[in-house]
Formats: structure tokens, sequence, C-alpha cells
């Protein structure tokens, strides 16, 4: 992965987990690893706790960011949230699978943040 898109990456996770803050989650993971990869932001609000993919794009010549979560990149995200559970002791009433679209401007400010709540 070049460099570049690492740390644009990396920008929109930190303002999505900001903007998630402030709309009264707790974030309770950055970047929670797994041997299958990993969850961008997992976060709880209320009793719900939300597995937050993060995309982030500074031009649509790839399609919009909420594109990029297809069905294989769905179906790795729930499986690391099995293991997430497996080995969390966090109490929660409900879950679900959100999607961040991030736009940024091409020095790496943010434009617009769009949460999918439920997206999968």
């Amino acid at each position: 992965m070049r460099e570049g898109k690492k740390k644009l990456g990396e920008i929109g996770e930190k303002a999505v987990a900001n903007f998630l803050k402030s709309k009264g989650y707790k974030v309770i993971e950055n970047n929670y690893r797994t041997r299958y990869g990993e969850i961008d932001i997992i976060a709880l609000k209320d009793g719900i706790l939300a597995f937050v993919e993060v995309k982030t794009r500074t031009t649509p010549k790839c399609g919009i960011p909420e594109e990029a979560v297809d069905y294989r990149k769905q179906k790795k995200i729930r499986g690391m949230a099995v293991e997430f559970l497996a080995n969390s002791k966090i109490c929660y009433k409900a879950l679900r699978f959100d999607v961040a679209a991030v736009k940024a401007s091409k020095d790496g400010s943010i434009e617009n943040i769009k949460i999918y709540e439920g997206a999968f």
C-alpha cells in the first residue's frame, strides 16, 4: 500500500473516531487487529455496539467510499467481530455494522463524513 493512501486512511479513521465521540459514542477500540485483518473502529452508545468500517477518498475516480465495502469485505468484518466478541467482556444490548464514508481534500483536510448505520 502506498504510504500516502495509508496516511489518508489514518486521517479518515481519526476524524470518524472524533465524530463518533462528539455524537456520544465511547470508542472501545481503534484498529482492532485479528489474524484475518482489522476492524477500524468499535464503538458503544446506548447499549449498541457498532463495528465501523471507514473508507476515505479524495476523488470519486475509484468510486465513492461506501462502494468499497463489498460482500467479501462485509464477510471478513463479521468474522473479525465474532472473534472480538469471543474475547471481550463488553456488555451490549445489540450490535450493528456501520460504514463511514469520508470525503477528504488532496491536502488531507476532511470535507464530509457520512455514517451509514446498520449498513450490512
